[in-house]
């Protein structure tokens, strides 16, 4: 966890639905970010030889991976599944969908879905807005059929660093959330009892021309400050315009840099002979164990 945090960090859930709500109409076109790594996340699929039957794409947005998703797996249903109204709205707005049931609206960390009943759960820049990952990857472990995947990306620590810095020189609030770290993240997998956990980091600067610009693109795609640690009420002129300065430290050639830390994350559900513990320790039957 990113240690410039206070420990008592946690997002208002309610306050994060109404964000991605208010932003679903127009979210797109201020997600590039978010469209890039996305289709680094499908690329990663094609290495994947499993023929699934059911797909959970988990914190769905606007459906825009849902219909990726749908278009490589023909032959499978693909869930859309996010727990913004909003965004599940706009989704069918759209027409992504193939049949009404596949959108379904619920929070990550308590899927309404059967034990081992789903063959892929692919999520996309969501698992940074819960509050507990290892929740959320108890679930996928509870859902998955022996032998599925889960592939995800998050945010890390180093993610809008910049501004974190500049909002760290005007006053001791949280103004930027946390990220949690790559290799906490791995744990996590391994104690949800997920298997062959594989983690890489991919880092990504866009620039701005003023600080301004960056804070309009981040409420624009719902990225509000929704955690309990924010300052209460409207920020001040002058503490706005001393983090805009504090952050002119960062300009190089003319722009101001955003940096986002995007972390990959992939495991699979045990199969019935291979079984991992909590402890991480992988418990493989007598009787699969072949003799000298």
């Amino acid at each position: 966890m990113s240690t410039d945090e206070p420990s008592g960090f946690a997002l208002e859930r309610r306050s994060v639905q109404r964000s991605f709500s208010d932003a679903a109409r127009d979210y797109d076109e201020s997600a590039i970010l978010q469209a890039r790594v996305r289709d680094e996340l499908l690329d990663r699929l094609q290495w994947v030889r499993i023929e699934p039957a059911v797909v959970l794409d988990l914190g769905s947005g606007t459906g825009r991976a849902s219909a990726a998703l749908k278009r490589r797996y023909r032959k499978s249903r693909v869930v859309a599944v996010d727990m913004s109204p909003g965004m599940l709205t706009e989704s069918a707005r759209r027409g992504t969908f193939f049949h009404p049931l596949d959108t379904v609206g619920a929070d990550a960390a308590r899927l309404p879905f059967r034990d081992a009943s789903v063959d892929i759960v692919f999520s996309n820049l969501m698992l940074q807005w819960c509050n507990d990952p290892d929740a959320v990857f108890a679930e996928c472990r509870r859902v998955l059929r022996p032998g599925g995947l889960l592939t995800y990306t998050t945010f890390g620590p180093d993610t809008l660093v910049e501004l974190r810095h500049a909002w760290a020189a005007v006053d001791e609030h949280t103004h930027v959330n946390r990220f949690i770290d790559m290799h906490d993240l791995g744990d996590a997998m391994v104690r949800a009892g997920l298997a062959e956990p594989v983690m890489d980091v991919d880092r990504i600067t866009l620039t701005y021309p003023d600080a301004r610009t960056l804070m309009r693109d981040l409420k624009a795609i719902g990225a509000h400050n929704v955690n309990d640690g924010r300052p209460r009420g409207l920020t001040g002129k002058t503490r706005l315009s001393a983090m805009i300065q504090a952050y002119e430290k960062f300009r190089r050639d003319g722009k101001l840099p955003a940096t986002y830390e995007i972390v990959f994350g992939q495991a699979w559900a045990p199969t019935l002979s291979r079984v991992v513990t909590p402890s991480g320790e992988v418990r493989v039957p007598i009787s699969r164990i072949g003799r000298r």
